[in-house]
């Protein structure tokens, strides 16, 4: 115990000059007990711990011989104050009132029923509510299904009838996929690859995060149907309005391929001359991820699983339908794999909250939305915008392109895609069909824009909320870059997609 005294002595110790002697005193007098002694020198100090007069003498204040004092503990910090809980007064206010001066201030056409304008009300409090948050959203849909009960709009049945869809069910696990990407690392080992790869430049960094992300399904939502929970919900609406698409995985995955490479391609260095980095060479990044690689060690056990996992998954979800496997079936076959092989447990995807808060107000929402749709209240707001279209003697890619902006660019007021797809989707694709645009061509571009306005703000998407919360870019640049990427983007899906889409033939 002396000599480990001594040894922290040294560790944190300043010089000092004494007559006739130079030592170190420490900066903190833990081990050590300082005594003055008169002295001719005008700051008479002198380090003694016993009644002998010697010049030094270092006395620990405890011994092997004698126990430790217990530590001293720092008081106890005061409890932080108690968070306000319950509803914001104020958007609760707000977005309850929009559906009672919706219902009894605006007279209901004649072609609804009383019960369909009552469900557009409150359906359209649950939109305001969502924009501007009363509640966590989960908590608001909630409320909100509780609202189409109590008022016997809607029944018990009908009101969750959507709790059952296999589109829901397939987003839900496709949360418990992307938590074995995390827990396994190969998620981390595959991005670190790439910068192995890529990394000598900063814009050759940023192919390389862009690359992975694309091949994991985080930054390719566009390119892939399973890649976000919104793609399944758009295919499940435009079900509903009779559009349907034959093997879709292959076709979204065929129809959005050649604009979306594009746009891989370019983005990258399109904001490299728009926003240009201010370090622009890396020549380290690649021996750090060599590094970082080594480190990490071989392919685990786990991380194989889950790429044979994901390829059986993927695999059933090409060829599945001729064969008789259906998209969630497939999904339920891997991630009960990835249990059975102890990838993942029972606790990690109980501990998946976003998967059951999704499942919760995601529901909710498509069947407000399928209920509205039965009850022809889309029908009657599309039939309403098409004669106003038609009005305008336009033809139906002038109305393309008019609809198309309009659901683009209203994100500015959502927090979500999925909830921006769940309030407007439907009513969007129904005014596609009635102004003459082809079904299938109208229901993957709708889709498509879903994921390219998620990087509008800061946000307009999980993602957006994730990158901006780095801190390395302002956010009057968000909104810049955002706005003129959007329009790039326009640009790269209108002319390339438009090409490539003709060549299909979905027009």
């Amino acid at each position: 115990m002396e000599s480990l005294a001594l040894h922290s002595l040294s560790t944190a110790t300043t010089t000092t000059k004494l007559p006739f002697l130079s030592l170190s005193t420490p900066k903190t007098t833990s081990f050590l007990r300082l005594r003055h002694r008169p002295h001719s020198n005008p700051n008479p100090i002198t380090l003694t711990s016993t009644p002998y007069r010697r010049p030094l003498s270092l006395t620990p204040l405890y011994s092997s011989k004698s126990p430790a004092p217990p530590p001293q503990l720092p008081p106890s910090p005061p409890p932080p104050p108690t968070p306000t809980t319950g509803a914001k007064p104020i958007p609760l206010f707000i977005s309850v009132a929009v559906g009672l001066l919706l219902y009894y201030l605006i007279p209901k056409p004649e072609t609804l029923t009383l019960q369909s304008w009552a469900l557009l009300s409150i359906f359209l409090s649950t939109i305001t509510g969502l924009i501007l948050s009363p509640l966590p959203v989960g908590a608001w849909a909630f409320l909100s299904v509780t609202a189409t009960i109590l008022t016997r709009t809607l029944t018990f049945s009908s009101a969750f009838s959507a709790f059952t869809s296999e589109v829901i069910w397939l987003i839900v696990i496709s949360f418990f996929f992307a938590r074995g990407f995390v827990k396994t690392g190969l998620g981390d080992r595959i991005a670190t690859y790439f910068v192995k790869w890529l990394g000598k430049s900063t814009l050759g960094l940023a192919y390389g995060l862009t690359f992975s992300e694309a091949l994991s399904a985080g930054n390719s939502s566009a390119l892939f149907l399973t890649a976000a929970a919104q793609n399944l919900l758009c295919l499940k609406l435009a079900e509903e309005l009779g559009v349907k698409i034959a093997s879709p995985w292959v076709t979204w995955l065929k129809t959005a391929c050649v604009p979306a490479f594009f746009a891989l391609l370019l983005t990258p260095l399109i904001l490299y001359k728009l926003y240009p980095p201010e370090i622009k060479d890396t020549p380290d990044a690649p021996a750090m991820a060599a590094e970082k690689l080594k480190n990490m060690g071989p392919v685990t056990r786990n991380e194989w699983v889950m790429v044979a996992t994901m390829l059986l998954a993927v695999s059933l979800w090409v060829f599945g339908e001729k064969i008789g496997v259906s998209s969630v079936v497939a999904a339920m076959l891997g991630l009960s794999v990835l249990l059975l092989l102890g990838v993942l447990d029972w606790n990690d995807c109980l501990n998946e909250k976003s998967a059951w808060d999704t499942l919760a107000w995601f529901a909710v929402l498509v069947g407000m939305a399928g209920q509205l749709t039965n009850l022809g209240i889309v029908s009657w707001m599309s039939s309403c915008v098409a004669d106003g279209l038609k009005s305008m003697h336009l033809s139906w890619p002038a109305a393309f392109g008019i609809l198309q902006s309009a659901y683009f660019f209203v994100h500015y007021l959502f927090a979500s895609q999925t909830g921006h797809v769940g309030a407007l989707y439907s009513a969007f694709l129904a005014m596609h069909l009635a102004s003459g645009v082809p079904g299938v061509l109208a229901a993957l571009s709708l889709a498509y824009n879903t994921n390219l306005f998620g990087a509008l703000t800061h946000y307009s998407s999980g993602q957006a909320a994730v990158y901006y919360g780095a801190g390395y870019v302002d956010l009057p640049d968000v909104f810049k870059m955002g706005f003129v990427m959007a329009l790039i983007n326009a640009v790269i899906w209108t002319v390339v997609g438009g090409f490539w889409w003709k060549i299909l033939g979905l027009y």
